[in-house]
């Protein structure tokens, strides 16, 4: 099934998610594949439960629709279950983000360029993965939605400013997206 997704202002995209209940499998199941579906239909790379109005922690990241600029993401598709982040480099790099949650504007943040995260995949196993390149950025950005955070907290204070209209905008619902949305 194809959920909402949930635009800025919302507040269920600024609460810290809570830990799933891997002992409710098929509930859990269930929320990832309309998450999946969800994610497909809006043309995107990730998607955080609460992205769908669910605080839960669990995130799926997707990049083999962008396989054409980056060919080691051609079979990258994961679902983390209440992750982790359990080191992260000194090194950063910048990258322009976007979201789902806050279409229209994109913007450069800095994060750690590689990151080792422990969490469950879909099978419930525990996973120990270090995340590099733009699949790292992929699976941070998504990790920082279950923290109550969003990209744009992390822009420099001037491009902040910039966009503060354009944010404002989305929060009194004044834009139109080519999904589902709430």
């Amino acid at each position: 099934m194809i959920l909402p997704i949930y635009l800025y202002g919302a507040d269920v995209l600024r609460k810290e998610a809570a830990e799933a209940d891997i002992t409710k499998k098929e509930e859990i199941l269930s929320l990832v594949s309309d998450m999946k579906e969800t994610l497909k239909q809006a043309d995107g790379c990730g998607l955080a439960a609460p992205q769908v109005g669910v605080s839960r922690r669990i995130v799926i990241v997707d990049g083999s629709d962008l396989s054409d600029s980056y060919d080691y993401l051609a079979d990258f598709r994961r679902t983390l279950i209440n992750p982790v982040v359990t080191e992260e480099s000194e090194d950063e790099c910048t990258y322009s983000e976007g979201c789902l949650s806050v279409p229209g504007i994109y913007a450069e943040v800095r994060r750690p360029s590689k990151i080792t995260v422990e969490y469950y995949d879909e099978k419930f196993e525990k996973v120990t993965e270090t995340f590099d390149k733009f699949a790292c950025r992929m699976v941070q950005h998504e990790l920082s939605h279950l923290d109550g955070r969003l990209f744009t907290d992390d822009v420099a204070p001037i491009r902040r400013k910039l966009i503060a209209k354009k944010l404002l905008a989305i929060a009194k619902g004044k834009i139109q997206t080519r999904y589902k949305s709430k």
